[in-house]
């Protein structure tokens, strides 16, 4: 019913391809948690919150190597979209920062959950659960 594979994996990794570029688990969770933080610092600066935006940038800082580009244009989102958003994104980078074991992080990524839950039920209209 199905045919056998007859070529290796592209996927498997040679000893005689030593000379390809490959990264490590943790170096890939690095970059993955850099990129949550980085969307996150966008929506944090396009929300004004300055002093959370400046801890978020420092933690891209060290992962990254280098300092992160700041958001400088604006979407025209709502706050409320902004702080589902920001939410969202600080629950992607919690999740990360978890199965990376890293504690700064982690940490920060609630607190910024927190907030933007926060700011969000104070958004919402009276009234309205």
């Amino acid at each position: 019913m199905y045919e056998p594979i007859r070529s290796k994996s592209v996927h498997r990794m040679d000893e005689d391809r030593a000379d390809f570029p490959h990264r490590s688990r943790e170096e890939e969770l690095d970059i993955q948690l850099a990129g949550h933080l980085a969307a996150l610092l966008a929506v944090t600066d396009e929300l004004g919150l300055d002093v959370a935006a400046d801890r978020i940038a420092s933690q891209v800082a060290r992962l990254r190597g280098a300092p992160p580009a700041r958001h400088a244009g604006l979407t025209h989102a709502t706050p409320a979209a902004l702080h589902r958003r920001a939410h969202e994104l600080a629950g992607r980078a919690l999740v990360v920062a978890a199965s990376r074991a890293d504690t700064a992080v982690a940490i920060l990524s609630a607190e910024r959950m927190d907030a933007h839950a926060a700011a969000l039920e104070e958004l919402r209209p009276v009234g309205a659960h």
